[in-house]
């Protein structure tokens, strides 16, 4: 197996983790300046903060269309285009609803994006290091989340219409993302499953494994007849013998949002003004976030294949309900001044992105069958996707009439959930090749 090729190729499509992770938490910095600017209602505010991830849930919902039918590789072209012509329009927008359309434009991006990166990452990678390798992609989301922040606050500095800069700079990495895709081969799945070109499945999958490519190949395919002859076809994923990978992948994007993840990278700034810290403070704190974010994403992805997805899953279920009930106490109890709210929650954070934050991608794009993985990928991601629309559009109402105490607490009540989740109904999923997925999802 050629470890670079396949490492370099994985490395490009998780690019698209990167613009993904950048466009997610750019907003943060720029939210009370556009607020400002063009005068909004908290109504209006709070569409022009979730419009993005309504345009997610629409990318999402439409992911496995243009993946299944134009392939994974002309998919990530247009991805670029969307993150490309959403920073340029965004940043020199001078009427509200051009600004809305824009930000719209580049939750496409990202909906797609979460669909169609981890699929072809999963279907280029050998099992033994699938995990790490899709984890590449919740880094680079991550790295992006970091970047965001790093450049909102040096940006932040620049005067009155310094978010414009702010939104605007994403313009270079996904023009160097477009450029990038033009190196890396389409998925040799899709090409045998979805246009039966199996001479140019080949001369991929040699690339990945020269030893033994030919046998992988017939391997997929078999697997695919197999499949057809106990009556699984493509069209059918809300048929009976996917149920359990439905409910496993619908379940994990639930409970990943109701963390209040979303909420915390979309409104750190705020969370921690609502602490007492001042607005050049706040900034700088996110920028601990996203760095406790990235580090610990990384440790992540060099334990996932070692100690599995699920052990992983147990560790952060208990470290997320433990970091949520401190900063719920120390909102109750008033003591929010100093580093206490920016020590919990880079504490929540860590164990975020230790758990769910690396392992949620991997899980959803590798436990349905190769016929409806982009389709069973699209239920996951567009999931995850209305809820955090959700999350983001309620958080400001509910620290208004909740206050911080009680919603913090909510969130982790859903841990609580999770960790029972997790211990009755995830299976184990780490070293298991995509074509014999089913049974161990069955098994557990």
């Amino acid at each position: 197996m050629n470890k670079n090729m396949v490492l370099a190729w994985s490395f490009v499509v998780a690019l698209g983790g990167f613009l993904f992770g950048f466009d997610t938490a750019v907003i943060s910095g720029a939210e009370k300046a556009v607020q400002v600017f063009w005068n909004l209602t908290e109504f209006e505010h709070g569409l022009t903060m979730a419009i993005a991830l309504i345009g997610t849930v629409v990318g999402a919902a439409l992911g496995a269309l243009p993946s299944d039918r134009f392939g994974r590789k002309n998919t990530l072209f247009a991805v670029a285009l969307l993150y490309f012509f959403s920073a340029i329009g965004t940043a020199l927008a001078y009427d509200w609803s051009l600004f809305l359309i824009f930000r719209f434009l580049g939750g496409i991006g990202v909906g797609v994006s979460s669909v169609t990166a981890p699929i072809y990452i999963t279907e280029i990678s050998p099992a033994k290091s699938r995990g790490k390798l899709v984890g590449l992609f919740q880094f680079n989301v991550v790295l992006g989340i970091l970047i965001a922040y790093l450049s909102n606050y040096l940006i932040g500095q620049w005067g009155e219409e310094s978010w414009r800069w702010m939104l605007g700079v994403q313009a270079f990495p996904a023009a160097l993302f477009f450029i990038l895709i033009f190196f890396i081969p389409e998925s040799p799945r899709w090409l045998l499953l979805h246009r039966n070109r199996r001479e140019e499945a080949e001369e991929t999958m040699k690339k990945i494994n020269a030893d033994n490519y030919k046998d992988e190949v017939q391997f997929i395919i078999d697997s695919r007849q197999n499949s057809q002859r106990a009556g699984e076809q493509s069209s059918a994923l809300f048929s009976k013998q996917y149920r359990t990978p439905l409910i496993l992948a619908i379940l994990f994007a639930v409970f990943n949002q109701v963390s209040g993840i979303n909420a915390i990278i979309y409104y750190a700034p705020r969370v921690f003004e609502m602490a007492g810290l001042g607005a050049q403070s706040s900034l700088l704190s996110s920028v601990g976030i996203g760095l406790v974010n990235f580090i610990f994403t990384l440790l992540a992805i060099n334990f996932i294949d070692k100690v599995g997805r699920r052990k992983l899953m147990l560790v952060g279920s208990i470290g997320l309900i433990l970091s949520l009930s401190l900063v719920s106490f120390a909102f109750f109890s008033g003591h929010t001044e100093g580093l206490s709210i920016t020590f919990y929650l880079m504490l929540y954070i860590a164990f975020f992105a230790f758990s769910q934050g690396a392992v949620i991608w991997v899980f959803i794009s590798e436990i349905f069958p190769n016929d409806v993985r982009a389709k069973g990928q699209t239920i996951g991601s567009l999931t995850h996707w209305v809820m955090a629309a959700l999350i983001t559009f309620c958080f400001p109402a509910l620290t208004e009439f909740l206050g911080g105490g009680y919603t913090f607490l909510i969130f982790a009540g859903f841990m609580v959930l999770q960790l029972i989740f997790v211990i009755r109904m995830m299976p184990e999923t780490k070293g298991t090749s995509l074509e014999n997925m089913d049974q161990t999802i069955n098994l557990h």
